[in-house]
């Protein structure tokens, strides 16, 4: 009984309409850069005051004239997302690979960069064949 209410609650929330800081999606996309500014976080109001660099904006009309169903691949990181990406895909660089990233609106404010990390984390196993006594020492969890 419990679990069957638990899971009504989560398929709830799962239904219900997305929201910035009080605004629907389809006002976020009619509202001009600078009224969105207002309502972003301060280094994202930063970034749209002090305008975006030639790559950025190069980087934005190639969003802008591509179809929505084709890929669109970027080295550059540091571009906001904004409210006219929503439902597109965005291959950004690495540094060794492009990494595929469908922009939902959850992303709003933040950067390409932070949704393609840069480093892998590696998780090494076991000590090795020629490893020493003292080093073979693995403390239990």
């Amino acid at each position: 009984m419990a679990k069957a209410k638990r899971t009504k609650k989560v398929e709830a929330r799962r239904k219900r309409e997305f929201t910035y800081r009080g605004h629907t999606l389809e006002d976020l996309q009619r509202m001009s850069l600078e009224e969105l500014a207002k309502i972003l976080n301060a280094r994202a109001r930063r970034s749209l005051r002090r305008g975006f660099n030639a790559e950025t904006t190069q980087f934005f009309e190639r969003m802008r004239s591509t179809p929505k169903e084709k890929v669109v691949r970027t080295h550059c990181r540091d571009a906001l997302v904004l409210p006219e990406h929503i439902g597109r895909r965005v291959a950004v660089h690495t540094g060794k690979e492009f990494k595929e990233i469908e922009v939902r609106p959850e992303m709003i404010g933040h950067y390409f960069g932070e949704f393609a990390l840069t480093r892998k984390f590696e998780k090494h196993s076991g000590p090795g064949v020629g490893a020493t006594r003292s080093s073979k020492f693995m403390p239990l969890k």
